[in-house]
């Protein structure tokens, strides 16, 4: 009854720039946690940042002064800002939230969206 849909992944050169988008929608009663995820190829799943609904953020030291997360609450969409883009940071990649729906909103539960490929290369 939730969905998490993700747009904005391509291919880039080295030094551009990308934005990623992932809007929720369905029945949601509340949004906790939005981030962004990114899984290589023959690597493990890792976080890339991640958002409060207060904007609080946190980010992978990796992308820390090159990324940026943020999101619109109204819209239920989280939004990463990727910019100087590496080779390294080619992956899937692959939005996340914690939502409660209306059918039980003390329960949290966790959602993918279905990834989508950011291929940084010359």
């Amino acid at each position: 009854q939730v969905q998490l849909v993700e747009s904005g992944g391509g291919l880039v050169q080295p030094g551009g720039s990308l934005r990623l988008s992932c809007a929720a929608s369905g029945s949601i009663f509340s949004i906790n946690f939005m981030g962004w995820y990114r899984q290589a190829p023959g690597k493990e799943r890792e976080l890339v940042a991640r958002i409060t609904s207060g904007g609080s953020t946190n980010y992978a030291d990796s992308v820390k002064g090159r990324f940026t997360i943020s999101r619109d609450n109204a819209k239920n969409t989280v939004y990463l800002q990727m910019n100087s883009l590496k080779s390294e940071d080619t992956a899937v990649y692959y939005c996340n939230a914690v939502i409660s729906s209306y059918s039980d909103f003390k329960r949290w539960n966790e959602y993918w969206g279905q990834g989508t490929q950011v291929t940084v290369s010359s």
